[in-house]
Order: C-alpha cells, then sequence, then structure tokens
C-alpha cells in the first residue's frame, strides 16, 4: 500500500464537471474542507485558464484534466501554458507516444523553472473509465484493459512522467510496478452510488487498499442535495482505511 503521508483530505479530488457558476458555488461549499479541485474540459473550456486561477484564490489546489493529446510540439506548449496557468497537476494521453510525453513534461519542467515553483504533478491517461474490453476491441486494441494500461503506464514511467490515471481496477498492478507514483484513479462509487457511464469502477476504501494515491469523485457528491456532507462521508471512510 502506498506509503505517502497523504491525509484522507488531500486523498479527494472533487470533480468540477459543470458550468461556471455551478462551479463556484460547489467550491464554495467545499471552501475549507477540500484540498484539490478538477477542472476537466466542460469548465476550462466556458471559463478558460482565469478559473485556475479563481479557485487558487480560494485556496485550492487544482487538477486541470485536458488530457493533452496532440503533436510533441502543440502538448508541450500546451503543458507550459498550464504550468503557468497555475494548474497543481494535469494529464497527457499515453497514447499519444512517448515522444508527446516526454515533450509535455519537458514543458512542465521549463515552466515551472520560469516561476521558479514546485513542478506540477504531471499523468499519463492510459484507459478512460468509460471503457471497457468490448470499446477497446471496437476502435482496433485487442488487449484487455489490464494488459492496455500496463503497456501506456510504460510510457508513462518511461517518459518521466509523475503518474498515471487509471481505474481502481488497475491500481494495484501500477502500485507494484512503480511504487512512488502518483495513481490517480476516477470511477470512484461509494456503495449507495450508481456506475452511470462509468464501466470500472470501485468504492473509495478498496480504491485506496489497492494503491490509489488520489480519488476524483465527481457526481456522488456534486450531485447531490448536500455536497459538503457527501464529501465528508467519504473522507471518513478514508479515515476508517488509514486507521
Amino acid at each position: 500500500m502506498l506509503d505517502f503521508k497523504v491525509s484522507p483530505q488531500e486523498r479527494i479530488i472533487v470533480a468540477l464537471d459543470c458550468g461556471e457558476a455551478r462551479a463556484l458555488a460547489l467550491a464554495t461549499q467545499l471552501k475549507g474542507h477540500a484540498s484539490w479541485l478538477k477542472v476537466g474540459m466542460t469548465l476550462y473550456y466556458q471559463v478558460g485558464p482565469a478559473i485556475v486561477a479563481r479557485l487558487k484564490d480560494m485556496g485550492f489546489k487544482v487538477f486541470v484534466d485536458l488530457k493533452l493529446h496532440d503533436i510533441p510540439h502543440q502538448v508541450k506548449g500546451a503543458a507550459c501554458a498550464l504550468t503557468h496557468a497555475g494548474a497543481d497537476m494535469l494529464t497527457m494521453h499515453c497514447s499519444g507516444s512517448l515522444a508527446m510525453l516526454k515533450a509535455g513534461e519537458a514543458g512542465v519542467r521549463e515552466a515551472a523553472a520560469e516561476q521558479g515553483i514546485i513542478k506540477p504533478i504531471t499523468l499519463g491517461i492510459t484507459v478512460l473509465t468509460s471503457i471497457n474490453e468490448a470499446a477497446l476491441n471496437s476502435i482496433g486494441v485487442m488487449r484487455d484493459c489490464n494488459d492496455q494500461v500496463a503497456a501506456l503506464g510504460k510510457i508513462a514511467y518511461d517518459a518521466g512522467l509523475s503518474g498515471i490515471v487509471c481505474s481502481p481496477h488497475e491500481a494495484k498492478r501500477w502500485r507494484q510496478n512503480w511504487s512512488d507514483a502518483v495513481i490517480v484513479t476516477p470511477g470512484i462509487r461509494p456503495l449507495s452510488t450508481k456506475n452511470e457511464d462509468q464501466m470500472r469502477t470501485a468504492t473509495p476504501a478498496i480504491a485506496i487498499k489497492d494503491g490509489a494515491s488520489h480519488l476524483v469523485v465527481g457526481r456522488p457528491i456534486t450531485a447531490t442535495t448536500d455536497p459538503l456532507a457527501a464529501f465528508f462521508s467519504i473522507k471518513n471512510e478514508l479515515t476508517n482505511v488509514a486507521t
């Protein structure tokens, strides 16, 4: 199991997969309690980099999850821009190639050095949690999810990234192979919630026990009538795991 000195609060990344007004309302409710918020495509494309600064001014660490995937030159520039915008964590698709990931990592390092800040966490996207073997096969990938995550995760490791994004189902294998990796797992679903469009899911406690360092939790918190209570419920579950 991961030996990071990470509190339960620090392990939970609340996904703001919504518009600006709702995102700011959720951030206001979670301020002083949650440490991490995730800004994905919906919110970032609506507001732009200003949303990162706004959330950081409220005291949050910000995970900018745009899943960069383009030619190496473009990804290097985008990763540099996201670092300057204040991202504490960002993502790139491993399927973009080793050269692309290395370029993105270089962009992050250069931007961090220019600003004199700690380098943001860089993560390689392996296989989305909405995808199963049938979906992989339909796009010409004949490996199963475990083997595809293994192949793509190796590229992230070789590129010098901080870690990977994978489902809870693959976290254990990667914790054994990459002991100091940041392993971020979406598809977190407490027992009382529905999987919705997620295929490869797990409860918060199981994901942490299997090696995840951070959990991305969206609708089980943000779609409830009391997001703060839902956040504390997951935090308490992780506190019990830690003890």
